[in-house]
């Protein structure tokens, strides 16, 4: 089952687009990662999903329904832009956002205490939002996205501003929200949270699709690398595309960083060697990490805003 779904989705401003013929789809269950760098469309579309802006055509579908107000209380959002009420307290803060999702006073608060208790803030409480530390802060900003334990968790740049301690407080909350059956969709232009948490990723650019598919697929658009230490110059076996000298290991042997031609696998140049007798001291495939993915697709982050 399909909790969100894109089709042929285009947003204009004035004559400039935003989001351009955009379609994809989200299932039940899953780590979305929309990712894409800054004025790429990310936020855009992510406002289209929650009917604060209108699309100016194709057709969104949230939760089995379009766009609006009674999708609220299965939803659980956190803006790039955090705003708290800075006279309320910390609990009081909660529980409010979760009357906003339409849960009932007594159950708003409950589950507020509960998050606070979670994330370590149980006595700070009754303590108001301009007393509270900016890492506090960032925590209740959390709690009020999760007060209504949402079927669908979107969350725009959500690791924008925390310090490394609250990145992993948040990157727990995913697996842990994630682990429950709920769907979570995230922006970011941080390629490494992606990694670590995403099922599926959506690398978007200058408000088109760009690619979809799971990280080894994505890798895959990338011809493989390898770190070879071998006596003669790697370049001539079959499926080398490239062998550069990066110096002499000892005795003769040289460090050779390795480019394969695409579509061709590390397994079968190591066949080739043996059967060669082309001799090796080391042959290692290097990581592509999702950076180098997303260079290689999108190109350099986009800077229009």
């Amino acid at each position: 089952m399909s909790v969100l779904v894109l089709d042929r989705v285009s947003k204009r401003f004035d004559q400039a687009v935003a989001v351009d013929d955009l379609s994809f789809s989200v299932a039940q269950g899953t780590v979305f990662g929309f990712l894409g760098g800054n004025g790429a469309g990310k936020t855009t579309s992510l406002r289209m999903v929650l009917d604060i802006i209108r699309p100016t055509s194709g057709r969104i579908e949230v939760l089995g329904r379009a766009p609006g107000r009674a999708n609220a209380p299965e939803i659980g959002f956190l803006p790039e832009e955090r705003g708290l009420y800075r006279q309320m307290t910390a609990l009081d803060t909660i529980a409010y956002f979760g009357r906003l999702k339409g849960m009932t006073p007594a159950d708003a608060k409950s589950e507020g205490a509960a998050l606070l208790d979670r994330f370590g803030l149980a006595a700070n409480a009754k303590m108001t939002v301009d007393k509270l530390s900016k890492g506090m802060a960032q925590k209740v900003q959390l709690a009020t996205a999760l007060v209504n334990s949402p079927r669908l968790l979107i969350l725009d740049e959500p690791f924008s501003g925390l310090d490394p301690v609250n990145q992993g407080l948040l990157e727990d909350e995913i697996r842990h929200i994630s682990a429950k059956g709920s769907t979570v969709v995230f922006s970011t232009h941080v390629m490494q949270h992606a990694e670590r948490l995403c099922d599926r990723l959506l690398l978007l650019g200058n408000g088109r699709k760009k690619f979809e598919g799971t990280l080894e697929e994505a890798r895959a658009e990338l011809p493989a690398r390898l770190a070879v230490v071998a006596t003669q110059d790697p370049s001539k076996l079959s499926g080398v595309e490239s062998a550069v000298d990066c110096g002499e290991a000892a005795d003769g042997w040289h460090n050779w960083d390795v480019r394969l031609a695409p579509g061709i696998a590390p397994g079968d140049v190591l066949e080739r060697c043996v059967a060669g007798q082309f001799p090796l001291r080391r042959f290692e495939q290097l990581h592509v990490s999702l950076h180098d993915v997303f260079v290689h697709i999108v190109g350099s982050p986009e800077t229009r805003s």
